[in-house]
């Protein structure tokens, strides 16, 4: 199944703003308020749909992310990604995501289906935690668990090679929705 459009809009429960309502983004909405309600985290420090942008092979690509957490500094701590599939499927791919988020890397990556979720750490893409209560740690634990795991500054080949892991994965799951709902180049 991929995302589409329902046809209506909706409020965005992070930044107020009116926002295209699809097939995940009632799923999306749920993460960001348990995360705040349930989770502590403040809302200032969370942001939606955060775009991954590269170039591969010269030309603009985007992945974007589902909910990024944020330090007090502005240093990504957790990239969260909604998959519509079992969360643990995409762990190569959300390891990926977290090593190439603008301003980061982000030492933290989670993927959650809502009901079960699996949290990495960057630097070496080890599985630390699963079940919605580990991989989605509250606030006040989140910014010490990115501290006991930062992730290192990678080369421009590692990052290369990330940027393919990603695009493959992103373009392997993009293809088998008839080419309908890939990625888009974020404007600048």
């Amino acid at each position: 199944m991929h995302e589409t459009s329902l046809g209506q809009a909706l409020c965005d429960y992070l930044t107020g703003e009116r926002i295209e309502e699809t097939s995940y983004e009632d799923c999306r909405q749920a993460l960001a308020r348990m995360l705040v309600q349930e989770r502590g985290y403040p809302r200032e420090q969370l942001r939606p749909k955060v775009g991954i942008d590269f170039l591969v092979d010269g030309k603009p690509y985007c992945r974007v992310a589902d909910l990024v957490a944020y330090a007090e500094d502005g240093r990504p701590l957790l990239v969260l990604f909604f998959t519509a599939g079992q969360p643990g499927t995409f762990d190569r791919e959300i390891v990926a995501a977290a090593r190439l988020l603008p301003g980061g890397p982000a030492p933290l990556a989670a993927a959650t289906d809502t009901r079960e979720a699996v949290l990495h750490e960057t630097a070496h893409g080890a599985r630390i935690g699963s079940g919605l209560d580990q991989a989605l740690p509250r606030w006040e634990h989140l910014r010490e668990l990115a501290s006991s795991h930062p992730a290192p500054v990678l080369d421009e080949s590692r990052l290369e090679r990330e940027r393919r892991i990603l695009y493959t994965y992103s373009e392997f799951i993009y293809a088998s929705c008839c080419h309908t709902c890939p990625p888009k180049p974020s404007r600048a």
